[in-house]
C-alpha cells in the first residue's frame, strides 16, 4: 500500500500567483509528497501525491480558474489496474 495514492495534476491560471508561496503553503498545509509548483504570474502547474486530492483542488481553486486536472489512483495502477 502506497502512503500517499492519489497522483494530482493540474494548472492554475490567474494574476500575481506565486509558485513559492503556494509551493509553501502546500507543504505546511497538506500531507503529501512528490510537489512540483512550476509557473509564472499567470500559470502554474502543480503535481502532488495526496490521499486528499480534493483539499488540494478546493485551495488551487481559491487561487484562480483550475484546469487541465488529472487524479489517478496510483494504488489501482501498481496492481495492473485501470484509473
Amino acid at each position: 500500500m502506497l502512503e500517499y495514492r492519489y497522483d494530482t495534476q493540474l494548472l492554475i491560471e490567474g494574476t500575481d500567483l506565486d509558485e513559492d508561496k503556494i509551493s509553501d503553503h502546500i507543504l505546511e498545509t497538506f500531507k503529501g509528497d512528490c510537489l512540483l509548483c512550476v509557473g509564472d504570474e499567470t500559470l502554474i502547474k502543480i503535481h502532488f501525491h495526496t490521499n486528499e486530492p480534493w483539499l488540494l483542488l478546493q485551495y488551487c481553486a481559491s487561487l484562480g480558474e483550475i484546469f487541465d486536472i488529472v487524479v489517478e489512483d496510483m494504488d489501482r495502477q501498481a496492481r495492473g489496474l485501470q484509473g
